[in-house]
């Protein structure tokens, strides 16, 4: 599978989601959304996590940046979908682990899995408040013994990320940091309009909705210009 480096972040180069899929269910990493904040802000730290793991385009510069190096085919990958082909591909037959969100959000995510997914085999979950050592220290002793196949962490970066490397320490796995996807599966989160989302335009719909995040969207505009002029 190709990957590149973009500011230092590999980044792998899927023509499809399925393929992404696959590939992690094949080398059991950790997948983790790359878009031109990530890349922008790129450290040390940040460029070791993603050689380790498997960056993949779930944002629109990303796709610009792997296009703009040469592979036309790359498409964005949005982790709030990702993780659902992960389950439509591999409920049958493996086994999963879901950390993240308040406590109602979980139950219903848990609750709305199993009734779309018959058979899925959910070994435990949690919500995504560890208050202290002690939790956190359960939290990896229950997945020592539960072994699952896929773990879902929705917590938000960078936290999600740096609790995924600690579970990849005990237990090898598919993992995958979701970020507020459970609060949108179950509609507590509402996501932009098909055509927004069709169009590339997600991250116009939420500046909409939410003006405050201009300032986040700055960042956008920073890349894009970087990238045109041959700084990626």
């Amino acid at each position: 599978m190709t990957s590149i480096d973009i500011n230092g972040i590999r980044t792998y180069c899927f023509s499809s989601r399925q393929e992404a899929v696959d590939y992690a269910l094949a080398e059991k990493k950790s997948l983790i959304a790359v878009n031109a904040e990530k890349i922008l802000h790129a450290n040390e730290k940040t460029r070791e996590l993603f050689g380790r793991n498997i960056g993949f385009s779930d944002g629109i510069g990303a796709v610009w940046a792997l296009r703009k190096k040469g592979f036309k085919d790359a498409i964005k990958i949005p982790g709030c979908e990702l993780w659902l082909d992960l389950v439509r591909s591999a409920h049958h037959d493996k086994t999963f682990y879901l950390v993240g969100g308040q406590q109602d959000v979980i139950e219903k995510t848990v609750s709305k899995l199993r009734k779309e997914y018959p058979g899925i085999n959910i070994v435990n979950y949690r919500n995504g408040y560890l208050r202290d050592g002690v939790d956190r220290r359960d939290l990896l002793h229950d997945l020592v013994q539960r072994k699952p196949d896929v773990v879902f962490v929705a917590m938000g970066s960078p936290k999600q990320e740096e609790l995924i490397e600690e579970m990849l320490t005990v237990h090898p796995a598919v993992y995958q940091g979701l970020g507020g996807s459970f609060d949108v599966y179950v509609g507590a989160v509402k996501r932009a309009p098909d055509w927004w989302v069709a169009n590339n335009l997600e991250w116009a719909y939420r500046l909409v909705r939410q003006p405050a995040r201009i300032f986040r969207q700055i960042h956008l505009v920073k890349f894009a210009w970087r990238l045109s002029v041959g700084k990626y």
